[in-house]
């Protein structure tokens, strides 16, 4: 049996809200295989973004373990941190954050810039990436001439442009109408099944069913219920 890529064991999180403290996390452990495609669900408040904070490696745990392909995260300086993210993390927004005055062909190379590769290759490996998405020919548009979804396909082809081990999905549909919420999903789906490793987090139940597996976290505790519907989850 292969060591899961992700392990995470016992993580505690706590913040001071007003004079309270609130636990984001509360124990939470979970392993995710390579090649997985995993939902993690919960409404606000619930600590999925600080689970997802976590998993990309942008905070740390108070107690806890991480492992990422066997290497402990808690233990990294900043700059271990960020390459970590650099070349094995790629990011998927809600909202896109793409640059409006860059084309979509640079807005894909933009993280490739700190890799240390020649122009030439940069260039072409974002066309690449593009190109797998479906959008070689929009590759000179700038982010306002393009739609919601062409938007979102160029910032998931921005976070495949590295080749990274993970593409961790923050509400990826949530700006974007039903169809193209669909056609998203289906290009994620699509990902997936070439090998990339998706981890999903949303707050709706028809989002999450697309994925493989399904986690749902609530008052920063994990629940996992494999083969059936977890706990009361509900659409939001």
């Amino acid at each position: 049996m292969s060591t899961p890529m992700i392990q995470i064991s016992n993580l505690m999180k706590s913040y001071k809200l007003g004079g309270e403290i609130v636990h984001a996390l509360n124990n939470v452990s979970l392993n995710i295989d390579k090649g997985e495609f995993l939902a993690i669900i919960g409404p606000s408040g619930s600590g999925k973004s600080t689970l997802m904070n976590m998993l990309g490696c942008l905070d740390r745990p108070d107690t806890g373990n991480y492992l990422l392909d066997g290497k402990e995260i808690g233990k990294m300086n900043d700059n271990d941190l960020a390459t970590i993210r650099n070349h094995k993390i790629g990011f998927i927004f809600q909202n896109f954050n793409l640059l409006t005055k860059l084309t979509a062909l640079e807005n894909v190379e933009l993280p490739l810039i700190y890799s240390g590769l020649s122009a030439k290759i940069r260039r072409e490996k974002a066309l690449e990436s593009l190109t797998k998405v479906g959008l070689k020919d929009r590759a000179g548009h700038m982010p306002t001439q393009l739609s919601g979804g062409q938007q979102q396909r160029v910032a998931i082809a921005r976070a495949l442009a590295g080749n990274p081990s993970i593409l961790l999905a923050d509400e990826p549909t949530g700006a974007l109408d039903t169809k193209t919420s669909a056609e998203i999903l289906l290009l994620m789906k699509e990902l997936n099944e070439v090998g990339n490793t998706i981890i999903l987090i949303t707050h709706d139940l028809s989002i999450a069913k697309q994925a493989k597996r399904m986690v749902q976290i609530q008052d920063g505790q994990l629940f996992e219920n494999e083969g059936e519907q977890i706990g009361n989850l509900t659409i939001y």
